[in-house]
């Protein structure tokens, strides 16, 4: 998924502006759930998203300990803070400002992300990423990828940090085949301008974290979704006079049934029950 130089030639609409649902997760750790269970035939392949940013501690020291996973990827991108990640396949990794955590589950791991700071800012994302039916089982897999190692491409009044995919020629630390998931953090100077193509079939969707950006003259503020229509070869942001940053997140999506309980994402019911079975007997990784 590369981006031309030639300007798209019909841009997407916004089809839907999403409020997030404030909540918490894990020992208690506050976030806005942005992309909720009710979207994911919508924005297939992916399964969920969550901003978390506080700087108060007791809204995420307690973090997420121990908690198991199948059948599906996350993506943890820190804007800010420092999270240890350990996990049963014997990974170990600390996630710093501006890095990204990217576990397949597989199978199936038990993992824990817990903060190493007791004060201070923690902000950033974290992006459930379906997996195919035929890859569910495969084994575990987990990359650091700290902010150095995380390929930008940069233009006057625009940085975009590339995650997955490709932008402008530049290919992200991550491919997928089966998704082709294109990952960007976009930082817009005000009044700028962005582009990027997209294939027709591919789900996408902005969310904007600073500022304010406008998608074909919707405006899309702070802390808001913006699911973008099927219709249109790319997606132009177009930054407030603050500026704006945001992230730009599109797959292609697996169209396969999904069944989701908790932590395990599976295709069938019965699946569901064998991860139950198997996480109880102890026999995930």
């Amino acid at each position: 998924m590369e981006n031309a130089a030639k300007p798209l030639v019909s841009a997407r609409l916004v089809e839907r502006i999403v409020v997030g649902r404030a909540t918490s997760d894990g020992a208690g750790v506050k976030l806005t759930r942005v992309l909720t269970q009710d979207l994911q035939r919508r924005l297939d392949p992916f399964l969920m998203l969550d901003a978390f940013g506080s700087d108060a501690a007791d809204d995420y020291i307690a973090g997420f300990p121990d908690h198991p996973h199948r059948g599906f990827e996350t993506v943890t991108y820190m804007l800010a803070g420092r999270m240890r990640h350990r996990d049963s396949a014997g990974h170990e990794g600390l996630l710093r400002d501006g890095g990204v955590q990217w576990m397949t589950a597989g199978r199936g791991v038990i993992h824990s992300e817990l903060p190493e700071q007791n004060e201070g800012r923690m902000e950033g994302f974290q992006l459930w990423l379906n997996l195919s039916a035929k890859d569910k089982m495969n084994p575990p897999w987990y990359r650091d990828i700290q902010s150095p190692e995380v390929p930008e491409w940069r233009a006057p009044g625009v940085t975009a940090r590339v995650i997955a995919g490709a932008t402008h020629g530049v290919s992200g630390a991550v491919q997928r085949e089966a998704t082709r998931p294109l990952y960007l953090d976009l930082h817009l100077d005000a009044g700028i301008t962005f582009e990027q193509p997209l294939p027709a079939e591919h789900n996408a969707f902005v969310y904007v974290y600073r500022g304010e950006v406008a998608i074909v003259g919707q405006t899309v503020p702070v802390q808001r979704m913006a699911i973008l229509a099927n219709r249109g070869d790319g997606v132009a942001l177009a930054a407030g006079p603050a500026g704006a940053r945001a992230i730009l997140v599109a797959g292609q999506p697996l169209g396969e049934p999904i069944a989701q309980y908790g932590p395990f994402v599976m295709n069938t019911q019965a699946e569901i029950t064998q991860a139950l079975e198997d996480f109880r007997a102890g026999r995930l990784a």
